[in-house]
């Protein structure tokens, strides 16, 4: 069996576009993003789902495999896998982000644990709401919408005949800002309810200035804190489903499968 030049050529290109595609879903997706993954089992994740993905994927547009025409498309395609990527991390960083703010005003910042997505240290309820939000992720099939985004993308974009515009940039930096009012909405009931505390602290303080405020006040409203954490855990499904419809919904409007 004899191949022919242009045949091998034009099997690397249909492999390769959808590999930098998808290496760049994975390099920004839920689950996958962390530095705890080794880049090895990233890599050979890519390319078993390229090779999965290729027949039903238009063929590349491509003649010459080793051309500046093609690093080119092969850097667009890899932007497209972040940018779809960078849409799940926003609603992950959402609830980590509440978790901080949570914890900042409830005297349990000072309790930090090493983020394994970003290596660094972040405050342990900010941790605990990220593994909330991890699991519920993988529980409502979170990976497998993934996996079919980016696949409804080759249809969207095509290699090398389609590429966004600057209002779908644009909407994807405002998508990152609804992160601050979806964290601010989280966490809005314990921070209303630690203020109620603070003021009944105010009160104590004003009724008895004998009475030390600072020695119990921190450790009551640590007390405080959890207990609201607690309770405010039932409606955690609720605002994890909703935004994750709404990431959903953006990025179909993002790839112009759905009004």
């Amino acid at each position: 069996m004899v191949f022919e030049l242009s045949t091998i050529n034009q099997f690397l290109a249909d492999m390769l576009m959808p590999f930098m595609r998808i290496s760049g879903l994975f390099a920004a997706m839920i689950g996958f993003s962390g530095k705890s993954i080794p880049t090895p089992v990233k890599a050979l994740l890519s390319i078993m789902l390229t090779l999965i993905i290729m027949p039903v994927v238009p063929p590349s547009p491509i003649t010459q495999l080793v051309d500046v025409g093609t690093f080119v498309l092969g850097i667009q395609q890899l932007v497209i896998g972040l940018a779809i990527g960078f849409v799940s991390m926003m609603v992950l960083n959402t609830f980590v982000l509440a978790g901080q703010v949570i914890a900042m005003q409830t005297g349990l910042g000072f309790a930090s644990i090493v983020d394994p997505v970003n290596g660094i240290n972040v405050p342990a309820v900010g941790q605990f709401y990220l593994i909330l939000a991890t699991l519920l992720f993988w529980t409502l099939d979170g990976h497998l919408s993934m996996i079919q985004m980016i696949v409804m993308s080759f249809h969207a974009f095509p290699v090398g005949e389609a590429w966004w515009s600057a209002e779908q940039f644009q909407s994807i930096a405002h998508w990152g800002g609804w992160m601050f009012v979806s964290a601010l909405t989280l966490s809005l009931a314990p921070i209303v309810s630690l203020l109620i505390v603070n003021l009944a602290f105010g009160v104590m303080t004003k009724a008895a200035p004998q009475l030390n405020i600072f020695s119990i006040g921190f450790s009551i409203a640590q007390v405080m804190g959890l207990f609201i954490i607690w309770i405010t855990l039932d409606n955690f499904t609720a605002h994890f489903e909703t935004q994750w419809y709404r990431a959903e919904q953006f990025m179909c409007q993002l790839l112009r499968i759905c009004p």
